[in-house]
């Protein structure tokens, strides 16, 4: 099944695509459910990638990138969760931290970070939700104190709790998201971000126990009077507001190529399962339309849902606002997955649920998309107000 001709490809795109589906799928997903399973990093993969130049495909050369796009980011991302590996390091670390920094940061920061996010030698995560504040950035209350003497701030005390923090215990830094003390004429604490090395003093998490099966584990992190210096900050102080979205819309298109790519995986073990089981008279249960319809209309919503999340990247990198598409590229992935996933487990009757067939054990993964990185009803309330014009409704 060629479920990727649809998404028009330049011919180095498609060289690309087919290179990291080469790679991955020398792993597949066996070896992502050991990692997983086990709890153990996947750590031979992540090094090919960063390796093959894949992960930084769309940092800044001079900084160890590929010096490509989020576009070529996307199809990365895409074609390791088709081939059985979603990897949700990939979006969080390069994808959101990668890019905020490649923007943003100082070329201290930079020069200290980028080679290893792109080569897959170093990882960051990202601390942004808090359990009082969930999606509301404005209600953060981590907060970074100015630490300095006579001679103005030298640097930082952070301070305050970050939930649902992923992949932390294998991250070398976080990249955290903080308000400031004072209050602006809008009667809001300014943001700043910061990068806090894991190993810094202060800092601790906690394991969240969740139904997930991903190699990522998701914790609770506590900042306590954390020290951070003058090269910690990413841009200017007060700005993080700015600076935090210009990770948000990459974070939600490679969100959405993780979904579309489950679903491709999903939807590729069910059109094979369907051609070869016979059952009644041996004819291939593929050829009732009970079984290919529901598979057919999955298909078509997924290609769908690769077109948005191709059309997000693009506008990102042309420099356009990609905000409404990326947010309905998110949405409609999430949802066009499950029920691609959904119909593939149906397809294999009681064998979907059965781990060797590799679908059951992803359901949560799929699931979870449906509300991080962003909630579908926080995307519901973004097109309402944003789209349509209708009035907020908070």
């Amino acid at each position: 099944m060629n479920s990727s001709s649809i998404v028009a490809d330049t011919p180095e795109r498609a060289a690309l695509r087919e290179s990291v589906g080469k790679l991955v799928g020398r792993y597949g997903h066996d070896y992502f459910m050991r990692c997983s399973k086990q709890h153990v990093e996947p750590t031979e993969l992540w090094s090919d990638l960063g390796d093959a130049g894949f992960l930084g495909v769309h940092l800044s050369e001079e900084y160890g990138g590929g010096g490509g796009t989020m576009s070529d980011l996307a199809v990365v991302v895409e074609e390791a969760s088709t081939q059985g590996c979603p990897l949700l390091m990939m979006v969080i670390s390069p994808a959101i931290c990668g890019t905020i920094i490649d923007a943003h940061g100082s070329h201290e920061l930079k020069s200290r970070w980028l080679p290893g996010i792109a080569d897959g030698s170093l990882k960051m995560a990202f601390a942004i939700t808090e359990p009082d504040a969930g999606s509301n950035s404005h209600e953060i209350t981590t907060t970074a104190r100015p630490d300095g003497g006579d001679d103005g701030p030298g640097g930082w005390q952070i301070s305050g709790t970050k939930y649902w923090t992923s992949g932390i215990d294998e991250a070398d830094a976080v990249l955290v998201v903080t308000r400031m003390p004072d209050v602006d004429p809008s009667g809001r604490h300014p943001l700043s971000l910061f990068v806090v090395p894991t190993d810094s003093p202060g800092l601790t998490f906690q394991h969240i126990e969740a139904a997930l099966q991903q190699p990522e584990h998701q914790f609770t992190v506590f900042f306590d009077d954390v020290a951070v210096g003058p090269e910690a900050l990413i841009g200017e102080v007060g700005k993080g507001l700015r600076q935090v979205f210009s990770g948000l819309n990459p974070e939600r298109i490679t969100a959405a190529c993780i979904s579309n790519g489950i679903a491709r995986y999903a939807l590729d073990k069910a059109s094979r399962y369907a051609t070869e089981r016979r059952v009644w008279k041996g004819v291939p249960i593929g050829a009732h339309q009970g079984v290919a319809h529901p598979l057919a209309e999955s298909y078509i919503g997924t290609q769908l849902s690769r077109l948005m999340a191709f059309r997000a990247a693009e506008l990102f990198d042309d420099g356009a606002d990609a905000a409404e598409a990326s947010n309905i590229a998110k949405f409609a992935a999430a949802d066009s997955s499950l029920k691609a996933l959904d119909q593939a487990m149906q397809t294999h009757g009681g064998n979907g649920m059965a781990l060797e067939y590799g679908l059951a054990d992803l359901w949560f993964v799929a699931r979870m998309l449906k509300t991080a990185p962003v909630s579908r009803e926080m995307v519901l309330n973004f097109v309402a107000q944003r789209s349509l014009g209708l009035p907020a409704s908070y």
